[in-house]
């Protein structure tokens, strides 16, 4: 059997599936602070005790892989060091995809571990996407390039949209929108990303719950100087939540029917940055077939998606989807082989 264990930063999802990639037990549950984190994984994994010596194989999703893994890893001690040193630069959730990792080890001792990395579909962006303009030397000494997020995500949304629209993957220009406490675009050409909003950490891009996006550079350095938890008031404090208060859609849209001014301004900035960034890639695919809408918010939010889509013209030739992401059977399917 395989088991597809999802650890994000706010939640734990797995799903069990036979070998024929037929669903057999899925669960999920909401967690909040890295405190309860622990014994939610422990109480989810005991769930899956009489499994223990069925499950030949498990898939992990990792959010980043920086320069080092462009593919699915089967996870060894020497590997999982070097996945470690990657925690800084997603600090909202590599920590969390480890623990995964740690804890399904001492559960099952002989499956695979193997890890599923959401900047695999963007590992080969075109350089002139990837690169910043930053001296060479720092470049190529720290390892700094556009790596992309919500890959997993993004390529599930645009090859489950292809086949809704009934035209090859490998022909189509295909904006897809992961929109959720994180949030990203991708620019998808002919099966190929080719853009996308994130860039070297989850940090940037697209305005979030609790992220800025994109902001002025010289805003971090100004405010590193006065501010001691600078990545922790980007990483936890920013964004919608800096704005409004709401750190959760669901309160955001609440707030704004009862005519919470502060709120109605942070879903006005939320919807313009996406309109903006839909806009540009739109412009470089040079048109766009599809456009597929996933994430909890992206399909989980018809009242987000219109006011998104609302005059914006240059979207009446394109067919609008919402796609229900499924990271879980992504991840199987990529997994299922390894030997």
């Amino acid at each position: 059997m395989i088991l597809v264990l999802n650890c994000g930063s706010q939640s734990i999802k797995w799903k069990l599936f036979d070998g024929s990639l037929e669903l057999k037990k899925e669960g999920s549950v909401r967690v909040f602070g890295s405190r309860s984190y622990e014994k939610a994984l422990i109480a989810e994994l005991a769930k899956l005790k009489q499994y223990q010596g069925e499950v030949k194989i498990i898939g992990h999703r990792f959010v980043h892989g920086g320069s080092k893994f462009s593919k699915p890893t089967v996870i060894k001690k020497d590997n999982l060091k070097k996945l470690e040193e990657l925690n800084k630069l997603a600090p909202l959730h590599n920590p969390f995809n480890i623990l995964g990792v740690k804890f399904s080890q001492g559960m099952f001792p002989r499956a695979k571990q193997v890890a599923v990395f959401d900047t695999e579909f963007f590992f080969d962006l075109p350089e002139k996407a990837s690169t910043y303009p930053i001296p060479l030397s720092l470049r190529q000494k720290y390892g700094i390039k556009k790596f992309g997020f919500h890959g997993i995500s993004h390529e599930y949304a645009a090859r489950e949209a292809a086949e809704i629209f009934k035209r090859p993957f490998q022909k189509l220009k295909i904006i897809t929108c992961h929109l959720g406490g994180g949030s990203s675009i991708a620019a998808i050409n002919k099966g190929q990303a080719i853009e996308t909003s994130m860039g070297f950490t989850p940090l940037g891009g697209l305005v979030m719950m609790t992220r800025p996006g994109d902001i002025d550079p010289g805003v971090i350095a100004y405010l590193s100087e006065k501010v001691k938890n600078i990545n922790d008031v980007l990483n936890y404090e920013s964004g919608l939540k800096a704005i409004s208060g709401f750190d959760d859609m669901k309160d955001t849209l609440a707030a704004v029917k009862k005519g919470n001014k502060k709120a109605k301004f942070a879903l006005d900035i939320y919807t313009y940055n996406i309109q903006k960034h839909i806009g540009a890639y739109y412009a470089i695919l040079g048109g766009c077939d599809l456009i597929a809408f996933t994430g909890a918010i992206g399909s989980g939010s018809t009242k987000v998606v219109n006011m998104i889509c609302k005059d914006m013209l240059i979207l009446k030739n394109t067919r609008v989807l919402s796609i229900k992401t499924n990271e879980e059977v992504a991840i199987g399917k990529k997994i299922w082989r390894i030997k």
